[in-house]
């Protein structure tokens, strides 16, 4: 089955492609939620008109995650935490965490677009890495502390 995607997704395409999906997967999830359409005559003919407005999106999209980048790259997220011996934390600092701080510095994210490798369980400083758009991955410096 050919569809057009109307929204980037990651493993099959970019939005504006003509792409072949399994057909179950295009008439039960792709086409209802508006990610995509059939790849009809008259959509093909429109594709072109879609691709323009599209990448006007993106662009805008991509503009507005390097804003955010910047801004997080000024951002230094602190967490105290009680601690034990050697630094070794009760608990841990998650990325549930991080958005919330987040949001409390005036920075809106996705905890599904924080990437650490695992929760963080030590005192210290880190780099957590997070990816805004296709491309733009802005670091971000989480600081804890023991209380």
């Amino acid at each position: 089955m050919q569809v057009i995607l109307r929204e980037d997704i990651s493993n099959l395409g970019k939005s504006g492609e003509l792409v072949s999906v399994k057909p179950g997967y295009g008439r039960n999830y792709l086409i209802p939620q508006g990610i995509a359409v059939l790849a009809t005559e008259r959509n093909v003919k429109l594709l072109e008109h879609h691709k323009r407005t599209i990448a006007q999106r993106n662009a805008k999209l991509l503009k507005d995650a390097q804003g955010v980048a910047e801004k997080l790259a000024t951002v230094t997220l602190k967490f105290a935490r009680q601690a034990g011996e050697g630094g070794k934390l009760f608990g841990t600092v998650s990325t549930r965490d991080i958005e919330e701080e987040a949001k409390k510095a005036g920075v809106a994210l996705d905890r599904k677009k924080i990437h650490l490798a695992e929760h963080i369980k030590t005192v210290g400083e880190y780099t957590v890495e997070i990816k805004l758009s296709q491309g733009v991955v802005a670091k971000l410096k989480v600081q804890v502390t023991a209380a």
